[in-house]
């Protein structure tokens, strides 16, 4: 456990953050195994089915990982202010609403399968595998549930390592039976997907392991589930909308990967590949933001309210500092490390996969203030300007998709990522700014009480 309220903020932003870098990383190398390893010993076909899935996953996990981190909000604003009890009650009651809406999402998204699919105008040689695939993750949605719910828990009492640790553990475990399962017995894509989903229960039996032994904080008792008035509507108003604001950002995703779909496989497969590498780069990015939405978290329930203004100035600085960094290295590596995925001699997938890489890597610094700024607001409890943020980004990236692709084809597709940044920051920007001038003015008249900060609109 770690109190973010004390000592240097630029010193706990990046210690907090490195392990959620590197947590990410391997994040990502569970869905580039399958990438990997289906591209390589199943084909471009294959590749491109379980690609073509890649939106619809973002738009049912988006909302779980919304949902679980939103709730967990409360757990680290209740841990800042030092209320012990009410930070267990509070992972509780995120068990139990993480469980009943696992079951509704599971059947929803399983009974709209086949309908998304079309929606999205999957290509017709890769439409079975594609929804093979995607049956089996939306199956093991509650695994996907429980290890968000349980990582950000300990993320919200200043643990950023052993979410790390256990899922370095689960991912040695998806990469060893995805590859026993594809090459020795023969799966095909569902292999993968059936790979992925039992290391993501290896993960949560690892992560209860270590709350049972290391982290009193978050050891339950029977006790704890016995919820007051009003606890399971407090998490499910904090998670509900965050959650929402991730699907509906994903599916500005969906309408993206249509877009792509109708330019035909061998850009399905460019989109698919590239977003692999892309996608590191972002959860990089990404890291900076999740840490502030903790440190902002912990900072209000405090009323450190100065320290939230110094941590998001170092979050920014540090977020655009690395985000060009990496998207200059995007733009000069990005071509070999496509052949991860589609192996030599795709020549045509690659040249693609290169005008996604000049789309995207100039601007990364504009997704790093997208970031840090929204998860700050989230983290003091504002999900109404992040809602809104993700409707600006939906819009803006279905338009962009469909008009500039009949422009300008996979190119066009592929600028519509940094044109919905801009459109959310036009959000999220002003919000910030008037955010700034509250904190300023209680710090000035030291009204410290961290309910005196007027609801956010």
């Amino acid at each position: 456990m770690q109190d973010l309220t004390k000592r240097n903020p630029a010193k706990l932003i990046m210690m907090f953050t490195i392990p959620l870098v590197i947590g990410y990383l391997v994040q990502q190398l569970y869905n580039i195994s399958d990438t990997l390893v289906v591209g390589q010993t199943l084909g471009v076909k294959s590749l491109a089915a379980v690609g073509a899935t890649g939106s619809i996953q973002f738009l049912v996990m988006g909302f779980v990982q919304g949902f679980s981190s939103g709730m967990s909000i409360i757990t680290a604003q209740r841990f800042g202010a030092h209320d012990m009890n009410g930070v267990r009650q509070s992972y509780a009651t995120s068990i139990i609403a993480g469980i009943i809406m696992s079951v509704i999402l599971t059947a929803l998204s399983l009974a709209f399968i086949n309908p998304l699919l079309r929606l999205m105008q999957t290509p017709a040689d890769i439409f079975v595998e594609a929804r093979v695939f995607i049956a089996i993750i939306l199956a093991g949605t509650i695994a996907t549930m429980g290890y968000n719910i349980i990582s950000n828990a300990m993320r919200a009492v200043g643990d950023s390592k052993a979410p790390l640790y256990y899922l370095i553990v689960g991912m040695i475990f998806n990469i060893t039976v995805e590859l026993i399962l594809i090459l020795k017995f023969g799966w095909g894509v569902e292999g993968a997907a059936f790979a992925t989903v039992m290391a993501q229960f290896v993960s949560i039996a690892a992560s209860h392991w270590h709350i049972s032994r290391y982290t009193d904080t978050l050891h339950l008792t029977w006790a704890d589930f016995k919820l007051p008035k009003g606890e399971l509507r407090q998490h499910m108003l904090a998670g509900v909308p965050m959650g929402f604001q991730q699907s509906i950002i994903a599916i500005g995703s969906v309408t993206l990967a249509a877009a792509v779909n109708t330019l035909g496989t061998d850009a399905v497969a460019a989109n698919t590949a590239a977003s692999k590498v892309d996608q590191i780069i972002i959860m990089v990015v990404m890291s900076f933001g999740v840490t502030m939405a903790t440190y902002t978290a912990q900072n209000f329930g405090a009323g450190q309210y100065g320290r939230i203004l110094q941590g998001v100035k170092v979050a920014l600085a540090m977020g655009m500092i690395v985000g060009t960094i990496l998207g200059i290295l995007e733009i000069a590596f990005g071509r070999d490390l496509v052949t991860l995925f589609v192996g030599q001699g795709q020549h045509e997938v690659m040249d693609l996969a290169q005008l996604y890489f000049w789309a995207n890597g100039p601007l990364y610094a504009i997704l790093a203030t997208l970031f840090v700024l929204r998860y700050t607001l989230q983290g003091l409890g504002d999900v109404k300007t992040p809602t809104l943020a993700g409707v600006g980004e939906m819009v803006v990236r279905s338009v962009a998709a469909f008009s500039l692709v009949v422009w300008f084809g996979f190119f066009g597709a592929s600028l519509a990522n940094p044109l919905a940044w801009i459109g959310s920051l036009i959000f999220l920007v002003p919000a910030w700014l008037k955010v700034v001038r509250q904190l300023k003015q209680k710090i000035a008249t030291e009204q410290v009480a961290p309910e005196a900060i007027p609801e956010l609109d």
